[in-house]
């Protein structure tokens, strides 16, 4: 995404489709062909095991809920998310971290901010974590419903890496610009298969993807919304930069334009029936000196999104432009757009 101001009016410059990061994954059972010198490279990779955490965020990963409201308190909010899973978000103190509870377990989290991520540390030097961690580029996991190889491509394996940690695993988000860890989400092995994060390749079965109603994806859409939102306020404060303002009329332009790549299944800033940022803005008679837009689509979920632009040059110049001042988010099902202004 580029920002170009002629005039006071804003032009917007389509990027390109392969562009843009895209973390969606693709199953194919029939790939039984592996590489066979990668293979015996990863098997004499020495291992350093890696007990599960003692503290902080991963610590409640298979804990009761009621262990996690004992310590944290109640959440300021609780999001439904498209995995079955209820998100339990706490945001206080520059830390930021998102618990997903199914019965009463929690089963994986999202920690972003000045966050406890035992064992690695934010801000920790990505060099060191790829000396110190059995990071590799192919991962194997096994339940009973079967064998489960992910192969991260080499995109996967710089920018988002897995580790097995314990009896859960660590997916590390790298921020490839300052050269750290950004943040960390723990994961059960059951909710790694049922996620699929990288291109798999699988023995077995497959969990079924949850059949989700219209008002249940509204309420996930709210959600991911609001997440997206406080993350990117997160980012901001860490770079010392002001926190945005929730702006309700930006975000319905948002959640338009979101809408309709869905609908019409396109993925650019152009639309073909409202044009460019500035159109739409104008449309909605929305006043605004400067504006900007980043768009997402087939990403896990929020938090995935937005690392994802934390990673992309032009939209990481967005999230981390110092002139803007409010924010609107619209997310229809997995597609993602920020709205950014400065009146």
């Amino acid at each position: 995404m580029s920002i170009i101001l002629i005039g006071g009016i804003y032009f917007n410059q389509a990027r390109e489709e392969n562009e843009v990061l895209h973390n969606s994954a693709t199953t194919n059972p029939a790939k039984h062909d592996m590489n066979m010198q990668k293979e015996l490279e990863d098997r004499n990779k020495p291992v350093r095991a890696v007990e599960k955490p003692a503290s902080g965020a991963g610590f409640y990963i298979g804990k009761e809920s009621a262990l996690l409201r004992k310590a944290m308190g109640e959440p300021i909010r609780k999001d439904p998310s498209a995995y079955g899973y209820e998100w339990w978000i706490y945001n206080s103190n520059h830390q930021y971290v998102q618990f997903g509870v199914e019965n009463d377990q929690v089963v994986t989290a999202y920690a972003a901010g000045d966050t406890d991520v035992s064992p690695f540390k934010m801000d920790q030097p990505a060099k060191d974590l790829f000396q110190m961690y059995d990071l590799r580029m192919d991962i194997v996991v096994e339940n009973n419903s079967g064998t489960y190889r992910f192969e991260l491509s080499e995109e996967d394996y710089n920018m988002r890496p897995m580790v097995k940690v314990g009896d859960i695993y660590a997916q590390l988000y790298m921020d490839k610009f300052s050269g750290t860890l950004s943040s960390v989400r723990y994961l059960t092995r059951d909710y790694l298969i049922k996620q699929r994060p990288y291109e798999m390749v699988y023995r077995g079965e497959l969990p079924a993807d949850p059949e989700l109603s219209d008002s249940a994806w509204q309420q996930i859409e709210n959600g991911s919304e609001k997440q997206i939102f406080d993350l990117t306020n997160i980012i901001r404060e860490k770079h010392n930069l002001n926190g945005l303002l929730w702006d309700e009329e930006t975000a319905k332009v948002a959640k338009q334009h979101s809408k309709e790549m869905y609908d019409k299944q396109y993925f650019a800033h152009e639309s073909p029936s409202s044009g460019n940022l500035g159109d739409r803005l104008k449309e909605a008679k929305i006043d605004y000196e400067l504006a900007g837009e980043n768009i997402a689509a087939n990403y896990t979920d929020g938090p995935s999104a937005v690392e994802g632009w934390l990673n992309s040059k032009g939209h990481r110049e967005a999230l981390l432009q110092k002139e803007f001042t409010s924010l609107g988010v619209g997310v229809y099902q997995k597609y993602y757009t920020q709205n950014f202004i400065a009146k």
